[in-house]
């Protein structure tokens, strides 16, 4: 008896945590507006949608400083810094880490553009990234294409981060050319 009691315990906390990490909130949709933000970067700067508008702006979330996926994910957008920045948009990378882990992380990876500080989560939650994990929380990693008046012209769902960049890219191109 003792066993089953056990295995159902296990089941209830497994399916807990799965829920917890694979459910969203309400993800904006192509089309919509992309909520607004107003955060500090690594280097204590305030930056707000609007600052954006009139370009082009690919904004991703990202779980955690000094992973091995995330810095590979810097990394990928740093390498393709110069021709995101050639085709007109900015690249802003947001996480619920605090500045100062910022500041670290892109000086040891040489990042080039601002990441951004989402200590509270709010932000992560009005993208519908926001996981709560109930010991922690982390923002999934999801990227936005915002178009210079301000909506969200598509969401990356689905981030293999090697090729990543080089799908943002052929999506600036392919909407920017409209």
């Amino acid at each position: 008896m003792k066993w089953v009691v056990f295995v159902v315990t296990m089941a209830f906390v497994t399916l807990f945590f799965w829920y917890q990490v694979n459910k969203t909130g309400n993800i904006p949709k192509p089309g919509q507006i992309a909520p607004a933000f107003d955060l500090p970067d690594q280097g204590g700067k305030m930056h707000k949608i609007d600052d954006y508008r009139g370009k082009w702006l690919v904004l991703y979330f990202y779980p955690k400083d000094g992973t091995p996926v995330c810095t590979k994910e810097a990394c990928a957008f740093r390498d393709g810094f110069a021709k995101i920045k050639s085709a007109g948009a900015d690249i802003v990378g947001i996480s619920l880490d605090d500045a100062s882990s910022h500041v670290q992380f892109a000086a040891k990876n040489h990042i080039p553009f601002s990441l951004l500080s989402d200590a509270s989560g709010k932000v992560s939650k009005e993208y519908g990234v926001l996981m709560n994990l109930v010991i922690f929380r982390l923002a999934k990693r999801y990227t936005f294409l915002i178009d210079p008046e301000g909506h969200v012209v598509k969401v990356y769902d689905q981030v293999q981060v090697y090729a990543h960049v080089n799908e943002v890219l052929d999506d600036l191109k392919r909407f920017s050319s409209r």
